[in-house]
This record gives structure tokens, C-alpha cells and sequence, in this order.
């Protein structure tokens, strides 16, 4: 996900006057958050490759040496790591695949750095103390090949309209380049073919439901979704769309909750996300049950979760204004134009 949560400690009452020039990240910070992006970049590139559909032989013999209860206990890591590796020397020997993988990894990083520094810039604006952007890796073979990202703001938020513009500029920043991504994914959907199903263990098929946005974009450029094959801009404009919409969700410290506290306040804000997480109960229920995925259950123990985190309050509590206002229902079109309530079917 692509801000699991922005964590805000809960510190005493600071001063309005409070001017600190938030610091800037060292060298080792520096350090540590380029190899997480790096790692995740490699992560998405191998999952990019993955859902190209390469015809791969990733059959493996045993560790030489090996026997009995402990060569079957050796054998999982070393399929494994022979697995990913098979794959990453089959794209280097098959370019398209690699330019696959390497398009999905580009399109995906982008909306999420877009997202993270939307917060990041708008934290240093107003003067909040925030790290730099965690990206967080998958175990090779998975998909999105990412937990998404996130930054933790190590300061008190100093107003109203702080929160306000921290918590959506991610959000608004990711969908601006989300736009882009799925035009191009849309209108090449014949041009860049890419498995739209995957077998999964109980011999069935995964799809991918299109989201409002990809709806639209499909009736101007005159595409039928049904009947075609995703490509990489296509894959990763969905992912960044699911995580925009996860985030939009007003529960707790995610994007949404900020922008809900901001707005309505504090009792408005828990009421609103209990009403969100039971609802998100209640559509994970009938994705079992209608769509046959229990992917649904995942955004409810992460909704569950943020429930019980408290939201800090800011400094002020100043009136939001007319410009802000009618940010906050442009942010909610965006919210309806990526969210699904049953994002995948298995059939």
C-alpha cells in the first residue's frame, strides 16, 4: 500500500511559535532510503516481468548432496531463489520481457513517489519534521512486487489547514500521474499484451475489475475492456489506483482520515470511520461471496487497525476556506473514479 499509515506521535501541546526548520535527512537516512527504493524497484521489475507471461522452464533439481527429510526442507528456499533467478536471466535473454517489467516497475514507482513527496514537500512547507519516503519491498514473485510506501512525520502538525493540505496532497500528487499512466495503459492495450489472468492454486482465474477511471478512458478511446489483454502502464495505473482509493478511505491516520479530521473534526472523524469500516466489512463479505476473493478481508484488518490509532490534534483549528472545500470534492471524485469495491473476481 502506498502509505499504510502516516505515523504522528502524540506529543504535548507545542506552541504556536514553534519555527524549528525541520532537519534535513543525513547521509546514512539517505543511504538507507535509496537501497529500499532500489530494492523495490528490482521487486517490481520482476513482477512486471512475471505478468508479461514469459514461457519460462523454472524446474530445479535438488541441492547437490542433498537427501531425505533435510534435501525437502532445502528444496523450498532453493526453488526459490532458482525461480527468481531463472526469471531475471530470462528477461536479460528476451529484452521485451525485461522492457516489460522495467516499464510496469517505472510507471508503479512513479505514482508512488509522486504520492509520498506530495506529503513530503507539504511537510517541509509547514514546517513538520518528516522523513523521506520508506518504500517497502515484496518477496520476489509477488504481486505488486510492493507493500506500497510511507512517511513518518516526527512533528506535531501546526493547523487545520496543515493537515488538511499534508494529508491530500499524496493522494491528489499520485493521481495527477496516475492520469497519464492509464491513458497510455488504455489506449495501447492492444500494442503491449500481458496475461489478464492468472491460473491461481485451485485451478482458477484471476481478473482484474476496472475501476470508474478506466471505465471512462475505455468509451473516449472507444476500447473494450472485456475483451482485452492488460499491459504494463495498464497494471500499474490499476495498482496506483487501489492504493489512492485505500488511502482515501476517511479511517484513522490514513490520507483520507486526515482530510475527514480536517473537516469535520474529531468526533465526525471516528464515527465516519467506523461507518467505513463496517461497510468495507460488509463489501468484503459479498467479494467472497459474489467474486470469490478474500482479498477484501486484508483492507478490513487494516482499516481495523488504523480504527485504534488515535489522531492527533493540530495546534489551530482555523476555518478551511472555499479553496480548500472545494478541494476536499475534487478529492472525493478521485476517490469514486479509482475505488473498487471488488477489485479482483477468481473464478
Amino acid at each position: 500500500m502506498s502509505e499504510i499509515a502516516e505515523q504522528i506521535p502524540v506529543l504535548p501541546h507545542a506552541s504556536s511559535a514553534y519555527v524549528r526548520a525541520a532537519p534535513k535527512p543525513t547521509a546514512r537516512q539517505l543511504v538507507l532510503h535509496a537501497a529500499l527504493f532500489l530494492i523495490t524497484a528490482l521487486t517490481t521489475t520482476i513482477c512486471g516481468i512475471m505478468m508479461a507471461g514469459p514461457d519460462v522452464d523454472l524446474s530445479t533439481a535438488a541441492p547437490p548432496g542433498i537427501r531425505g527429510v533435510a534435501g525437502s526442507i532445502l528444496m523450498l528456499p532453493w526453488s526459490y531463489l532458482a525461480t527468481v533467478f531463472g526469471i531475471l536471466k530470462y528477461a536479460i535473454l528476451h529484452p521485451y520481457f525485461l522492457a516489460q517489467g522495467l516499464l510496469f516497475s517505472g510507471s508503479l514507482l512513479a505514482i508512488l513517489t509522486a504520492h509520498e513527496f506530495g506529503h513530503y514537500l507539504f511537510c517541509r512547507h509547514y514546517v513538520v519534521d518528516a522523513t523521506l519516503p520508506f518504500f517497502i519491498p515484496q518477496p520476489p514473485l509477488l504481486i505488486p512486487g510492493t507493500f506500497g510506501a510511507f512517511i513518518r512525520m516526527k512533528s506535531p502538525v501546526p493547523s487545520r489547514r496543515a493537515l488538511f493540505d499534508i494529508g491530500l496532497a499524496g493522494p491528489l500528487a499520485g493521481f495527477i500521474v496516475i492520469l497519464p499512466i492509464a491513458f497510455v495503459g488504455v489506449l495501447t492495450l492492444h500494442h503491449a499484451p500481458m496475461v489478464a489472468g492468472d491460473a491461481v492454486a485451485s485451478g482458477g482465474t484471476l481478473t482484474f475489475n476496472d475501476p470508474l477511471l478506466f471505465r471512462l478512458l475505455a468509451r473516449i478511446l472507444k476500447k473494450d475492456l472485456d475483451n482485452s489483454v492488460i499491459n504494463s502502464f495498464y497494471f500499474a495505473a490499476w495498482v496506483g489506483a487501489l492504493v489512492t482509493s485505500l488511502n482515501l478511505m476517511p479511517v484513522g491516520q490514513l490520507d483520507g482520515g486526515h482530510g475527514t479530521f480536517s473537516i469535520f473534526g474529531k468526533n465526525a472523524h471516528r464515527w465516519i470511520g467506523v461507518t467505513a469500516f463496517v461497510t468495507m466489512a460488509l463489501i468484503s463479505v459479498l467479494g467472497w461471496r459474489w467474486h470469490g476473493s478474500p482479498s477484501g478481508f486484508v483492507y478490513v484488518v487494516l482499516l481495523a487497525i488504523m480504527l485504534r490509532v488515535r489522531h492527533p490534534q493540530p495546534e489551530q483549528m482555523e476555518p478551511l476556506g472555499l479553496a480548500r472545500t472545494i478541494i476536499a470534492v475534487v478529492t472525493l471524485i478521485v476517490f469514486v473514479l479509482c475505488f473498487l469495491p471488488f477489485p479482483i473476481t477468481i473464478i
